[in-house]
């Protein structure tokens, strides 16, 4: 497929601090790719690099086949970015900024079509006014008069509604309540039907997870996992529970076992003696399965990785465990903050 937006061995200082170390990132045409880590990983760093907002110091980057710094402003009219902390202009109203982010993207545009965009100023308006209906947005008032989610729907329904091949969502439920992410969700599948591509960066793991056709996973600079969940999963583990009419048997001594935890349950009416919970790696989970078989399995359920605990694999380490799992809680506080 198509490559969209193109990253290999992308470096980045700031004085003594090494923000990009090698970065590598690659989403295809069409596709919403997650990019998931915590603060201080490198995503903002990278998203900069990608808007030509900020050089790399080593590496390379495109995006639509151009280079972020030196055709920026041709790049800025074929994009929409959104932070996760949106500024309004405080005597512009809402409908205001919606259409002079329009206006903006439609004078960056150099390539076809330049006479309809200048028509419609670089938004359609029928989406223009769907959205502003679904995110429950009043585009008369003034910016100064905006909530943190108002200003949120402003800059997204601005996105949504512009005639661009990507959109870059940092953060972009950052202060919407559920309904209104719900609303968020069905515009990105949208978006994707639409055959424009997205990449999300995102705390919520879970909205990541239901909304990407792939992620990749950044620590320190780098990335350290870029594939679909599935693939992913299948470099994991499983989870296993199963009660059983005998005991554990050699469930022990197999290898790609990890977190074995067996409770006997006496003998119960109906026959379950033990019940068993552990998590296996994939390659072994048929060994897994057959050694349960030869132990009478009376009812067995499995589950695949969450995109959260494929996240935290990646950020234990055996030397800075504390550190991590400091930053890991943080991310998952904010996230249920929203």
């Amino acid at each position: 497929m198509t490559k969209v937006i193109s990253v290999s061995g992308l470096q980045k200082r700031f004085g003594r601090t090494h923000a990009l170390n090698g970065l590598d990132l690659e989403v295809e045409a069409g596709e919403v790719h997650g990019f998931l880590g915590p603060n201080g990983s490198g995503k903002s760093t990278t998203i900069r690099v990608l808007l030509g907002l900020l050089r790399a110091d080593s590496g390379a980057a495109r995006m639509l086949g151009m280079d972020p710094w030196a055709d920026a402003v041709e790049l800025h009219g074929r994009i929409a970015y959104v932070p996760g902390d949106v500024t309004l202009w405080r005597n512009l109203t809402g409908g205001e900024v919606i259409d002079l982010y329009g206006r903006l993207h439609a004078a960056g545009r150099t390539r076809g079509g330049r006479a309809e965009r200048r028509r419609t100023g670089g938004l359609n308006p029928a989406r223009r006014a769907d959205l502003i209906e679904r995110f429950e947005l009043d585009p008369t008032k003034k910016g100064r008069t905006y909530s943190k989610g108002n200003r949120q729907k402003v800059a997204l329904i601005a996105a949504f509604a512009s005639d661009v091949d990507v959109l870059i969502l940092d953060e972009p439920t950052s202060g919407l309540d559920p309904l209104m992410e719900e609303v968020f969700r069905r515009c990105v599948r949208e978006e994707r039907d639409r055959g424009r591509t997205v990449l999300l960066s995102s705390h919520i793991l879970s909205e990541v997870e239901e909304l990407c056709d792939r992620v990749s996973i950044i620590r320190k600079g780098r990335t350290v996992e870029s594939g679909s969940l599935a693939d992913l999963r299948h470099l994991t583990r499983t989870s296993v529970t199963a009660e059983l009419s005998g005991g554990p048997g050699a469930l022990e001594t197999l290898p790609g076992v990890h977190g074995l935890d067996v409770q006997d349950a006496g003998v119960l009416p109906d026959g379950v003696r033990s019940r068993v919970r552990l998590q296996v790696d994939t390659e072994h989970l048929n060994a897994v399965l057959r050694s349960l078989a030869d132990s009478g399995v009376r009812s067995l359920t499995s589950a695949p990785p969450t995109l959260e605990e494929l996240f935290l694999q990646h950020y234990r380490d055996e030397d800075e465990g504390e550190d991590q799992d400091a930053a890991l809680r943080a991310m998952s506080e904010e996230a249920a903050a929203r």
